[in-house]
């Protein structure tokens, strides 16, 4: 694994330039206690991490390196990899869905995956892109976690969730719920619980109990509400308790959670977006009555299955805070302590 130091290296890729990207990545590059556990190097242009730093107001020396290894690692300074897609001041704008922004967002991302294969870094951690933007650039991709499964040429990976004392894993993500449904198999729902499983040992939990939510209402109450539980929920989880994980379930969607916080399990699967995200969100998410504005964005989004580290923000864009020096950074600051702790048990999955 790719050190400075002792300390693993981690590429951070900026995100969206018209987003608030570039200014959470300069305000957690602002704690120490960061750099004393890793190498940190941004995937961005040198004209976005100037804006960067005029929108925030904070000061930092840019180094830029065409290797990641030759990074300095230390306080004060933004190691940069310029990926060289903008190059001048006003080529992109603030809280705007750009093309040339897609471009940048999706040319850091994939520059930082290259050089994480190659062994330059330990991983990355992402910051929130725009799906339109990348699309309008020409790229087909639904989201951030197709991206890496592509370019690591990934088949079996899962989108973690962690925050607010919850771990989500979810066994489909952007797709329909008429195609969510089409998608529960015994097959997809064993590989996820397997995924659970390694999630757990790459957060270096010593308990790894794994619950299993139901697709259907009340766990389709013995076929009463559906068959997918009986179909390929209940012998998915069979096979995973024949290996010896230590599973439960199908338990009823609208428990699980509620569980899951109170102690009982470590982490829970999903069967589609919205069943994980919603009470993920609620956790993490907390928003002032009086100002209507976000006081609180934690969480961490994790794919769990590829050959390399990744984690991200568990938030997007937030076009209407870019440029005002509003945003939080709290949701960056918790990935990359998650891809920190992943690089410490990499070899303990």
């Amino acid at each position: 694994m790719a050190k400075i130091n002792g300390k693993p290296i981690l590429g951070i890729s900026i995100g969206d330039p018209s987003g608030i990207g570039p200014e959470i990545c300069v305000k957690a590059l602002c704690l120490n206690e960061i750099h004393e556990r890793a190498a940190l190097v941004v995937y961005a242009d040198r004209q976005v991490l100037l804006d960067g730093l005029e929108v925030t107001g904070k000061s930092f020396a840019l180094n830029a390196v065409k290797d990641p290894r030759n990074a300095k690692g230390s306080p004060g300074v933004i190691d940069y990899v310029d990926v060289g897609v903008i190059t001048r001041k006003g080529e992109y704008a603030y809280s705007t869905v750009g093309a040339k922004s897609g471009e940048a967002s999706f040319q850091y991302v994939v520059s930082a995956i290259r050089d994480a294969m190659e062994g330059k870094t330990a991983g990355v951690v992402t910051g929130p892109i725009n799906k339109e933007a990348i699309n309008m650039a020409g790229h087909d991709y639904a989201g951030h976690t197709e991206i890496f499964a592509d370019y690591t040429k990934t088949k079996s990976y899962g989108m973690l969730l962690s925050g607010g004392g919850l771990n989500v894993i979810h066994c489909t993500t952007h797709v329909s719920m008429r195609d969510a449904c089409d998608l529960i198999t015994k097959d997809r729902v064993f590989d996820t619980i397997r995924l659970a499983q390694k999630s757990l040992c790459l957060m270096g939990r010593q308990t790894r109990r794994i619950a299993v939510a139901g697709l259907n209402a009340h766990a389709s109450e013995n076929g009463l509400f559906g068959t997918e539980e009986a179909a390929a929920i209940i012998p998915a989880i069979e096979a995973a308790r024949a290996q010896g994980l230590d599973v439960t379930g199908p338990v009823p969607p609208d428990t699980v959670f509620v569980k899951a916080l109170g102690g009982q399990f470590d982490v829970v699967v999903a069967m589609y977006h919205d069943q994980g995200h919603i009470p993920l969100k609620l956790c993490g998410f907390k928003m002032d009555p009086q100002t209507g504005l976000y006081s609180s964005m934690s969480g961490v989004n994790a794919t769990i299955g590829l050959p390399i580290i990744r984690t991200s923000v568990d938030h997007g864009t937030a076009f209407g805070k870019a440029g005002k020096n509003r945003a939080n950074e709290e949701s960056l600051v918790d990935a990359i302590n998650m891809a920190i702790t992943f690089a410490e048990n990499w070899d303990r999955q």
